[in-house]
């Protein structure tokens, strides 16, 4: 498995970054104290495919959210990562192809979108660089 390396050094909470692995697009996004409270406020039986914001990040670094930027209804590349982008009534990913809503977990909560913004296997090297694959 191909294998890339993210330095998250100078991304501040409430950004985000867009890279790439594998030739999909990843989001790298460093959650706020408010993001991960409202992540972990909502109820299980409220989402379509149940995870908690802790099974979707690693112990210790529970407010670095990453997630492959593609939406699972057909494929396209959510809007929410960039500045100013919109990140939809949840606060986290837009899908600008059919409305897919997801929240600041990457959870699937309103749209056509079966399915929660997949998490690629990462590990962190370093406390400012992560690596993906």
């Amino acid at each position: 498995l191909a294998t890339t390396e993210i330095d998250i050094s100078k991304v501040q909470p409430g950004q985000g970054i867009k890279t790439q692995w594998r030739k999909q697009p990843v989001f790298v996004r460093n959650l706020t104290p408010k993001e991960i409270a409202e992540a972990d406020a909502v109820s299980l039986g409220d989402l379509r495919d149940p995870e908690t914001l802790a099974q979707r990040t690693k112990p210790g670094h529970k407010n670095w959210l990453i997630t492959l930027g593609v939406c699972t209804h057909l494929g396209c590349v959510p809007l929410g990562i960039g500045d100013g982008e919109n990140k939809g009534p949840y606060g986290g990913y837009f899908c600008p192809c059919h409305g897919s809503m997801y929240d600041t977990a990457a959870r699937i909560r309103q749209g056509p979108a079966p399915k929660n913004l997949m998490v690629p296997d990462y590990k962190f090297l370093s406390p400012t660089t992560v690596q993906i694959g």
